[in-house]
């Protein structure tokens, strides 16, 4: 995880590639950092469907073990419009938020009341 935190090399696409490929067997073993980390890789850097839907699930796990980053993340994903499930959005991001997260807090002032 440090290449993809380090500012020169984390924004290479081939870093990303090679962390990813380090990530995936932790994240198979149930490391929820390792599944919050590389779901959000797959979510935001890969171009197939079938990448995004287990970055989806990768997140959704790491959400569900009680990771911030991937509540945040999960909740964004529910509340695009590719997926428009406010409700979840909701759900995901008050969770995050009562962990301390900001983004969160502000990402629930934009979602429409139910």
């Amino acid at each position: 995880m440090w290449l993809l935190d380090s500012p020169s090399l984390g924004g290479s696409p081939r870093v990303k590639h090679f962390a990813g490929r380090l990530l995936k067997q932790p994240a198979r073993q149930g490391v929820v950092v390792a599944q919050s980390r590389l779901g959000q890789m797959l979510c935001r850097d890969c171009g197939n469907a079938r990448d995004r839907r287990i970055g989806h699930e990768l997140l959704r796990q790491a959400a569900r073990a009680g990771d911030r980053r991937a509540q945040l993340e999960y909740g964004r994903l529910c509340a695009q419009p590719q997926l428009n499930e406010p409700e979840q959005a909701r759900y995901w991001l008050e969770l995050a938020a009562a962990q301390g997260s900001h983004e969160a807090q502000r990402l629930l002032t934009q979602l429409p009341l139910h």
